[in-house]
């Protein structure tokens, strides 16, 4: 096929394509693009006379892809990409106008602390824009970014793809946050001696706490693991537990009564948290505009100027 021949196709349907093979199921493509089952079973028929390939198996209630799917799939994404930008570069963004739909990715203790702050400035320079939020961990960025279902992921980062782009928002520093009326903080002795909740979303009960207790010959107990950072105020009221986590949650929490944050009487780790973005959308106005709001609302330092904020 030559550029002549891209007038007879319908980039309507690539974008069915693209969700399908996100979603691996027809109604979630359905439900994502807002259209029937019935359209996208349609589109799907419209794609295999396409590409002489019958695209997707059915197993079950998942869509597998062939190899030929796969192949076009590994093409289709950066071409889909570069006409999103091209046309975004086409168009004059302003914020306080815009209707834009942004999916961006967050970890679960910036979810609770620091978006909250967030989507009230948002709300005051971008009052139609909507934000549709992915909970992720470092595990899941990557994925997440490569697809395309995120365009932005704010969390711990490691073994990004290598088109991504990543900036340094803050020091993940670690607090311990406790609700009993005890005076004074505690102690390394009574630390180690108190039952201590932590958060995973895998279940794992070790962490850096564990592994920086054992290089100076000391451990602790773990009673409780949950998978998320909003249960822990009604988990340590009235109770001698404790919670080791990111100093920006356990300030958020401590505001709640009855809960005291402090820093842990031994040496923890510090890792960063991260801004990543797709290097598709490195040049989109309207990505941009949305990066320099993240760095200005959720950095350590917010009253950086934007010009500042994101290189």
């Amino acid at each position: 096929m030559n550029r002549n021949d891209l007038r007879r196709a319908d980039i309507n349907l690539l974008i069915v394509f693209e969700t399908v093979m996100h979603e691996r199921n027809v109604t979630r493509a359905g439900e994502r693009l807002f259209l029937c089952q019935t359209t996208i079973s349609s589109a799907l028929g419209r794609l295999r006379s396409m590409f002489n390939d019958p695209l997707f198996i059915r197993t079950g209630r998942v869509m597998e892809p062939t190899a030929r799917a796969e192949e076009i799939h590994a093409r289709l994404t950066p071409a889909l990409d570069g006409i999103a930008v091209a046309l975004s570069c086409t168009q004059a963004f302003d914020p306080l106008t815009s209707s834009e739909t942004f999916h961006v990715g967050l970890c679960d203790d910036v979810e609770y602390a620091l978006l909250p702050r967030l989507m009230k400035h948002l709300r005051d320079e971008a009052p139609n824009i909507t934000l549709v939020v992915r909970r992720v961990d470092h595990r899941q960025l990557p994925q997440l970014l490569t697809s395309g279902e995120i365009s932005i992921g704010i969390s711990y980062a490691q073994e990004l793809p290598a088109s991504a782009h990543c900036k340094r928002l803050r020091p993940m520093q670690p607090m311990l946050l406790r609700a009993d009326s005890n005076p004074g903080c505690l102690e390394l002795e009574e630390f180690c001696k108190r039952p201590h909740v932590v958060v995973s979303s895998m279940g794992n009960v070790v962490d850096d706490a564990d592994h920086a207790l054992s290089l100076i010959g000391r451990q602790r107990k773990v009673v409780l693991a949950v998978p998320q950072f909003s249960a822990l105020p009604a988990l340590l009221a009235g109770s001698d537990m404790i919670a080791i986590l990111p100093e920006y949650v356990a300030r958020a929490m401590a505001q709640m009564e009855g809960m005291r944050a402090e820093f842990a009487p031994l040496d923890l780790p510090t890792p960063d948290l991260s801004m990543v973005w797709r290097g598709a959308t490195h040049n989109d106005p309207r990505e941009s505009w949305l990066r320099s709001r993240f760095c200005r609302y959720l950095s350590q330092h917010p009253e950086l100027p934007v010009s500042l904020a994101v290189a």
